[in-house]
């Protein structure tokens, strides 16, 4: 993802209104002195983290991304930004080794060439940043702009994995009954790992048929893009969630396998519940520190609530897809492919591109309008016709739909 695509919304700077007088932002230097790397960085971050509130997540991708940017100056002892010399920085950036994903207990690599986009796309938009508020003065030519990244070359980018029929059969045979109704889900909605595990048993139809992915900011989570939407359930599908919820009443859709009726977990209760919980948590902790608790501690705190419930760790997700694919002799390792396989089934279907876009909840191209730009706009798709495109898509592969029968048939309710 381009860092420029995860620059701050208008209506971002609203929402982070209130936390100004609390976490105000630095004063800005003349925009004849030099700056430090180190000196932009901290301001740059301060800015997205506490005016105008972008997601944590983000947040933390332009840390990441901008140390590299701070370890490079600091070592080749260049403590002005605008003198930086980018191809040194490239070629430094070559060099280094990173965990992936940042995962601090997989084995270390070189940075891929898509990686390194992203730094150097992230390090151009600090130095825009700077200059938009006069830490650099607005003559100064941006390095990171002049270097040309449209020619950097992504010569070694992980091939995408896509499960064709015998491979998808393959894998859900090898699946273990937890993981089974997790993974099938993936692959028959497109959902993202993270918008399943925080889905609430109160999110989903099961008369109607629907899904509903929806933000939950008051729990710490929101979806990727912001827009919630709706994702039909074929018949089969909806008989397995019957079997996963049971007697549950609340609480996330899919819990940790520990988690039954003999062993519940710590908190049960619908959304309303969990959020008067969370509040108590987050007013406990300021009172006890005696300030406004940050940001990043609201979010540790809002973690807790979702531990508590017995909610699914992506991390847990993740792991579980890579041990099943490598006993499958698969290729595969990440979750990813689930969706990128859902996707591929509704162009080989000839779904409706209004359909895929509201169902896959893709960011529009143009803010306000949608995937398909205006035309989104004039057209209008009723619920019926969705569930009928997507019915019509997941019926390619019945022999995986099978499985879900006798999946329910061996493993009953809890």
């Amino acid at each position: 993802m381009a860092a420029d695509a995860g620059l701050p919304l208008p209506e971002a700077a609203s929402a982070a209104s209130s936390r100004k007088a609390a976490n105000s932002p630095e004063p800005a230097i003349s925009e004849a002195a030099s700056i430090s790397p180190a000196d932009l960085r901290r301001r740059f971050l301060h800015h997205h983290e506490h005016v105008v509130g972008s997601a944590l997540s983000t947040v933390s991708r332009y840390r990441a991304a901008t140390q590299h940017l701070d370890d490079f100056s600091t070592k080749s002892g260049k403590h002005d930004i605008s003198r930086l010399n980018v191809p040194k920085f490239v070629k430094y950036l070559r060099t280094i080794e990173v965990a992936p994903n940042g995962h601090p207990n997989t084995t270390k690599r070189k940075l891929r060439d898509k990686g390194i986009k992203f730094i150097l796309e992230t390090s151009r938009s600090m130095f825009r940043f700077g200059q938009q508020h006069g830490h650099l003065s607005r003559t100064l030519p941006n390095p990171f702009r002049e270097f040309g990244l449209s020619k950097l070359a992504i010569r070694d980018s992980k091939a995408v994995f896509v499960f064709d029929p015998d491979q998808e059969l393959a894998f859900f045979r090898n699946t273990d009954p937890w993981g089974f109704p997790i993974h099938i889900m993936l692959a028959k909605t497109g959902l993202r790992p993270g918008e399943l595990t925080h889905t609430l048993i109160e999110d989903v139809d099961l008369t109607g048929g629907w899904l509903h992915v929806r933000s939950k900011s008051d729990l710490g989570w929101t979806t990727k893009t912001g827009r919630e939407r709706q994702v039909p359930l074929v018949n089969e599908l909806v008989t397995l969630l019957k079997r996963v919820i049971g007697q549950r009443r609340s609480g996330p859709l899919f819990v940790r396998a520990r988690i039954n009726s003999r062993s519940p977990p710590a908190l049960a209760g619908h959304r309303a519940e969990l959020t008067r919980i969370a509040d108590t948590r987050l007013r406990t902790a300021s009172e006890t520190k005696a300030r406004e608790i940050s940001r990043r501690e609201q979010d540790r705190i809002l973690r807790t609530i979702w531990r508590d419930t017995g909610a699914v760790c992506v991390d847990r997700i993740r792991s579980s897809f890579i041990r099943i694919a490598d006993r499958t002799g698969l290729h595969a390792t990440c979750t990813k492919s689930w969706r990128h396989t859902f996707c591929t089934l509704l162009q080989e279907a000839n779904v409706d591109p209004l359909v895929r876009q509201q169902t896959l909840g893709h960011a529009p191209t143009v803010p306000g309008t949608g995937a398909l730009g205006m035309t989104g706009v004039y057209t209008h798709t009723t619920p019926d016709f969705q569930k009928r495109e997507i019915e019509r898509a997941v019926r390619l592969r019945p022999h995986s739909l099978e499985l879900i029968d006798h999946s329910v048939a061996n493993n009953p309710r809890d």
